[in-house]
This record gives structure tokens, sequence and C-alpha cells, in this order.
């Protein structure tokens, strides 16, 4: 279906021209603003999302350049998804708020599109939406939070919530002792101050060339953002007329461009999903096993939690933030990949200098790791691939053999491994399953959910192997694999695996097994039948379990996706 336009919109010189003249000079607006190109700005602002609550502002700041720049902004809001507010995972209703986003700018009469987001599930739909639209869109990234600060330490979000949270179930911590750090965790509203899916979200946006050189490291509540804000309502005008779309700019090539950034950021693993939907609405496809070599082949440069030391929102920011990072990596770029800006990333990078603070973001001949952040598994446990995130485990567990303890319930495991009795070792591989795209449905971010066991933090042991369908969250640590495909809830060979059996990984291998023949496990799966969801009936939740894809392919919507080109 062709999009509508400002210019088919109108219908000049019949009534509907007098009718929508009319109702626009009702909300005050004149002759003269309805003759200019119309911007819709779509904002996630919503008081359920804390990242997100700063964004009436920043839509301020946008409407300011884009009248400045000849433009007619117009407003519209959209459901804003924060985790921590959800029920389900919150993965769900990112395929909602891309099919919202795409409906927004598709039929209404927007000659540009302002999109503006922060949040780890926001981005990625409304840039699901953007490249299926492919009007002139640009992106403004909502910025991170502050970090915090409890006696001098510096606190962040998720990532230091997972240390305090093994240090009380192991003893160190009472309750209340816990609970006094929570107003300390959080400096202010934006996104969590890690790299985690959030702003690994934004930082790839940025990577990608669909937002302003810059802009997605800085502080959301800062004069800097309300800058960047004003300046992307000018460049949308520009874009209009330059006829600048989307499709010139998210290619195959700034793709590869924006997963190498991700692997030197240790950024989340989540955007191995979150990238594989916006491939596949664009019509094109990278392996994973390319995010894998990509990863090989680029050095870990930036040191900030949850894998390092740092908040993102100042000290990555004040070091440079992703141009530095591009600017590092610039042999391994392509160069020749449009940005919004309607200039190339080489001609962009021109402009930029390298790290200002080299504690922050390393060169490459002094990396933190010489591989990037992520390693991508295979074997008869994982036909379709799965993934850790090498920068935020533990070495030797990247080479590891030990038996299975299986849990289909989250509430058992996370009891099992709080009983100081429980039969746990540092050998023991503990597989968590029935949480994937189908099976929780949503595939929730359970990964997190498998703390330290008590018994082996007092043996000085701190962290372990687990396996899981599910997701995790790009604040978390410690060696979890993740997004096993097919899901067990999809009759994987996840779903076959029995307490005891050996599980081998070799990372350098990219291989993960099931010590089992490949008769066992289809003998073991004979019996097996999907739970269904049979008390989920209605609504878009029934629609997600019926036809979302598994997590290598994006756990978009089947009929969502545009066929390869």
């Amino acid at each position: 279906m062709k999009n509508n336009s400002s210019a088919v919109w109108k219908h000049p010189h019949n009534r509907q021209e007098l009718l929508r003249s009319a109702l626009l000079q009702s909300m005050g607006y004149t002759d003269i603003d309805i003759s200019k190109p119309i911007i819709g700005i779509i904002n996630t602002w919503g008081e359920t999302n804390p990242g997100h609550l700063h964004f009436r502002n920043l839509a301020e700041g946008v409407k300011r350049g884009v009248w400045a720049a000849g433009g007619f902004p117009l407003e519209v809001n959209t459901l804003s998804i924060c985790e921590v507010f959800f029920d389900l995972s919150s993965l769900i209703y990112r395929n909602l708020l891309a099919i919202e986003t795409e409906e927004l700018a598709a039929r209404h009469p927007f000659d540009g599109i302002v999109l503006i987001g922060g949040c780890d599930k926001n981005v990625p739909a409304q840039l699901m939406a953007a490249v299926t639209v492919d009007k002139p869109t640009i992106f403004l990234p909502g910025g991170a939070m502050l970090p915090g600060s409890y006696k001098g330490e510096t606190l962040c979000c998720g990532t230091d919530t997972f240390r305090l949270y093994n240090r009380y179930i192991s003893g160190e911590l009472t309750w209340e002792e816990m609970m006094s750090r929570a107003g300390c965790l959080y400096g202010s509203v934006g996104a969590c101050p890690i790299m985690g899916t959030a702003n690994t979200c934004q930082t790839v946006a940025e990577a990608m060339g669909m937002a302003l050189p810059g802009s997605a490291a800085c502080l959301g509540v800062s004069a800097e953002k309300m800058r960047f804000a004003e300046k992307t309502g000018r460049r949308i005008v520009e874009m209009v007329d330059e006829n600048l779309c989307v499709h010139d700019i998210i290619t195959p090539a700034s793709v590869r461009n924006a997963i190498r950034v991700l692997m030197a950021c240790g950024g989340s693993t989540n955007l191995l999903i979150h990238l594989k939907a916006i491939m596949h609405r664009a019509g094109f496809d990278i392996d994973l096993m390319e995010f894998d070599r990509i990863s090989n082949d680029t050095p870990l440069l930036v040191n900030v939690k949850p894998h390092g030391e740092n908040p993102v929102g100042a000290e990555f920011h004040n070091a440079g933030g992703v141009p530095a990072v591009m600017k590092e990596l610039q042999d391994k770029l392509d160069l020749s990949c449009m940005t919004v800006t309607g200039k190339t990333v080489g001609e962009n990078l021109l402009q930029f200098d390298y790290a200002y603070d080299r504690k922050v973001i390393r060169s490459k001949d002094d990396p933190i790791s010489p591989v990037g952040g992520m390693c991508i598994l295979k074997g008869n446990l994982a036909p379709n691939g799965c993934v850790i995130k090498r920068s935020a485990a533990t070495e030797r567990l990247m080479h590891h053999r030990g038996p299975a303890k299986v849990f289909d319930d989250l509430s058992v495991a996370e009891k099992w491994l709080a009983d100081e009795n429980s039969d746990v070792d540092e050998n023991t591989v503990i597989v968590l399953r029935g949480y994937g795209p189908k099976g929780a449905p949503g595939m929730p971010e359970f990964g997190n959910y498998l703390p330290v066991p008590p018994k082996l933090h007092k043996k000085g042991i701190d962290d372990y192997l687990r396996v899981t369908d599910s997701r995790m969250s790009g604040g978390c640590f410690g060696s979890v694999i993740l997004h096993v495909s097919p899901e067990s809830e999809e009759g994987g060979p996840l779903a076959a695996v029995r307490d005891g059996d050996i599980i081998h990984v070799e990372a350098d291998k990219n291989l993960i097994e099931v010590e089992l023949s490949d008769e066992e496990i289809a003998e073991r799966l004979r019996d097996f039948r999907p739970k269904g969801h049979p008390d989920i009936k209605r609504g878009f939740v029934r629609n997600f379990i019926d036809h979302v894809q598994q997590a290598d392919q994006g756990c978009d919507l089947d009929y969502l996706t545009r066929a390869e080109d």
C-alpha cells in the first residue's frame, strides 16, 4: 500500500482540502503552516517508562528545529515500553509498538518522521517500522541516565542490583541494607547508564547511520541533548527536501558497521534478535555466524558496565562516545555508507577526534580483549544457534563439560540454587527451558534470574554455566548461554535434556552439544507435547504466540517480515 503524504492528503481544489484546512486551523494553525512539509514526531513518552519521562521536553526541542527549518511539526504518541512495568515479557510488545508506529508513519500525511526513543524494545520497534515504511526518517536517541552513588560508590541500575541481590541471598547484606541503596541506583531519568540493551540500541542506531553523530550516549537530561533535539528537527526538513529515505541508510553494509560497533562496545546480546528483525523488515539477512566472525575480528574497546568499570552517560560520552569508537575502527568499517546527515560515515568521521580518555575507550592496539563481546554457538543442543556474552562471562566456562540440572520452572530453579543443601557445584550446568518466544510467551529476560548459589559464593566461586532458551538483560553478567534455537516449546533438542546429561561447550570452536546421539534425542522427543498456552485465547498475546518466529529469525511476526530481495 502506498504511503500517505501531505501532498496527497490535502486533496487540492476539492471539498477535502477545505475540510482538512478547516480542521487544522481549528487547532490554531494558519494557512502558511499548512503549506509546509508536515513532519511527524512519533514520541514514546509515558509515565510508566522512567527512561522516557523527559521526552516531552525533547519533542519541544524537535518542534523548535522543525519550525526553524521551514517545516510543520505534528506530534503523536505511541505505546511506551519499560520491561519493569509489564507482567509479561515486553518483547511481545516490541512487535505491537512496531505495528503501531508503522501504521502512524504510513497512514498519516507525514512527509518526514522523527522517532524519539531510548529504551530497549522501543528503539528496535521504531526502526522496524521505519525501514518498513521507508519515508525520510531520523531517530533521536533519548540518552542515558546519570549514574547513582551510595556513600561514594558509583552504582548503576540493573548491573548493581544483581550484585546487591547476590550479596543479600549470601547473607552479606540484610534486606534493609540492600533496600537502603534503592534510591541510589538511578541518578536521573533516561536509559540505564550501562551498556545494557537500551544504550546498546541507541549506540547501534547511531552506528547504523540513523541518528546524528554523537547523539546516542549524550545524557538524557542535559542541555546538549536538547540541542541535539533541535538539530534533529532541523535536519529532518532537509532530509525531506533531499528525499533521503531509510532504505538509503539501513543496508547490509550499514548493519555490518553497527554489528562491529556493537562488538567493540561489549553490547547486549538482545541486539542479535533486534537486528535480525530490522534486517528482515528491510528484505535482507546476515547469518548468525557472520556476527561471530565480526566479533572475532573486532577488539573489545569500551570499558563500561556491565563488563567494565564506567557508566555510559557520563564517562563514555565524555570520552568521545560512538564517533570515537567508530574512528578507532574506521579501517574495519564501510566508510561509504550513507547517514542521516546526508554524508557518508567516512565524511562524518573527519569531524571527530579519537577518544579523549583511553581508560574508557581503549585503542585497538591496547584493547580490553582482542575479540569482541559475543560468541555464537551451534551444535546438537542448538541447531539454529545460541549466544553467550563473552565479555561478561568467565573464560574457564567458555571451555566446559559438566552434568545438567534441568528446570522447567524458574521459581523451582531459584529455590534450588538458594538451597545450601542442593548438590550444585562449579561443574553443574543449569538448564532453564520453556521460556523461549512461544514458551514463556515472549522470551523474558530470565537468564538474569539464576543467581550465584550461596553455597558456591562462600567457596569463592561467583560464576557457573547456565543454558536457556530465554534472554538476558544487557545489564547482566555471568556465563549464560542464551537464545537456544529452536526453543523447547517448538520441540527443540533442549526439550530432550535430562538431569545428569553431559553438556559440552567449546567457544573457540563455536560448539555446544549434549552428549547424546541424534537417535536418542529423537527418541526422547517422540512423546514431547508443547504446552500451547490454552489459557490465552484472545488479544495480541495470542496473536504473538501463533505467529512469532524463533530467536535466530528476530522474533518478529511471520506475516510482517519482507521476503529477501
